[in-house]
This record gives C-alpha cells, structure tokens and sequence, in this order.
C-alpha cells in the first residue's frame, strides 16, 4: 500500500459521528469558560469585526488558504465556525462556502492523482467502498445527498469521491450547492456565538442554534425514515 506522508488518515465513518458534535460541545463550552475566566475584553465581537474589515483583502486570503489546505488534515467544522466569527453572517458564508469547495476540490485531485492506493487502503472496509458503483448509477446526485445528508465526514467523502468516476466539474457543483444549507447554518451561529462570552443569548444566537439542530437532524430523519420503511440506508 502507497504511503502518503504528512496526511492524516480519513476517519471511519463512527468516528465522524462522533467527531463533529464533540467539536461543537467543547466549543460552548470553552466559550462559556471564557465568560468566567473574565477574557470577554479580548474577543469583542466588534473589535474583532473591525480587525476582519481593516485587512479586508489579507485576511479573507488566509481564511481561504487556510480551507484549501485544512481538509487535508483537519475537520472542516471549526474552520467553518471561525468563519462565521471573524467575518459575520453574509460574507462569512461567502467565503466559507468558497473556502470549503476549494478543499474539497483539493483533496479530490490528491486521491485521484496522488495518493489512490493511500486512499483506497484507508476506506477498505467502509462502506464508502460501494461509492464508485452509486455514482455510476446516480451520478452527481449521490455527491448531492451525500452533501445534504452529511453521514460521512466532509474529508472523508472528499477522498471517497476521488477514487469514483465522477467527473471533475459535476462533482464540485453538487458540492457547492449542497452544502450550503449547512454552511448557512453554522455560519450564522458562528456570527452570534460570542454574545455567549457577554453574557448573553441573543435571538441571532437562538436563530443560529435552531439551523443547527435543524440541519444536525437531517441524517436521524433520514435513517428514520428508511427503518420505518424498511429500505436499506443508501451509505
């Protein structure tokens, strides 16, 4: 098996699971420490708003540097949330949205022409190891439900989808547009996240938590639904 040194390994599809609700609880709660530790002079959402829009062109560039590389080796879902923070609810989900592609765009190309037999040695076993014969079948749809039912992690599918015989282009729309229902929702949280540190819980925070739970529910609704029925989950 070829080796790809410095990646780290896509997670199975448990541990994805359990990955992105952990990051998102230990997030509050690290926020609600903040609050305590009386460091909520250092993370004004104002002042952090005014630092994004006085390096208006540098840090938008970091910020989408950051996702193209990031999917590589870290989940997407506290670069997402740092989006959110740093940039605000509109062009927090403009950048992210573009961001998030670009990564996955990335590590599509890696496992299709650079690391295949790293990649395919990592998802033996899995379940995404029938992927290549729903595309054939389905095409960019299954890049699409695959996006609006996140039961995979976001690397981890981008590596999968590498290895189908999806063209490039297809692939990349159904992942930009199929993904923004839920980079809408973590965004807009995001963007009202620090109202916590203050004390406080504002109604975009509740509006943000609400898309959140709504979009989080989306693959429990979707398994419920097959089991009621009797049918097969599609991955």
């Amino acid at each position: 098996m070829a080796n790809f040194p410095g990646s780290k390994p896509p997670a199975t599809g448990n541990q994805a699971s359990v990955i992105r609700p952990l990051i998102f609880l230990l997030l509050i709660a690290s926020v609600i420490a903040l609050q305590y530790c009386h460091l909520e002079q250092y993370l004004d959402q104002g002042r952090l708003r005014q630092f994004a829009a006085s390096h208006e062109v540098l840090l938008p560039l970091i910020y989408l540097a950051v996702w193209t590389v990031g999917p590589l080796f870290l989940p997407g879902l506290p670069i997402t949330l740092a989006g959110g923070v740093l940039f605000g609810p509109i062009w927090g989900v403009v950048y992210t949205a573009v961001g998030s592609t670009g990564g996955a765009a990335l590590v599509f190309l890696v496992a299709r022409y650079l690391a295949r037999d790293w990649v395919a040695g990592k998802l033996a076993g899995t379940r995404l190891m029938s992927l290549d014969e729903k595309v054939a079948r389905q095409g960019w749809k299954i890049v699409a439900f695959t996006r609006l039912v996140p039961v995979f992690s976001f690397s981890l599918l981008n590596y999968a989808f590498g290895l189908t015989r999806i063209s490039f282009w297809p692939y990349l729309a159904a992942t930009f547009v199929c993904m923004l229902p839920s980079t809408i929702a973590f965004v807009y949280f995001s963007s009202n996240l620090l109202d916590l540190v203050h004390g406080r819980i504002s109604r975009g925070l509740i509006i943000g938590a609400v898309l959140v739970v709504l979009v989080s529910l989306i693959p429990l609704v979707y398994r419920w639904r097959k089991a009621k029925t009797g049918e097969p989950v599609d991955l």
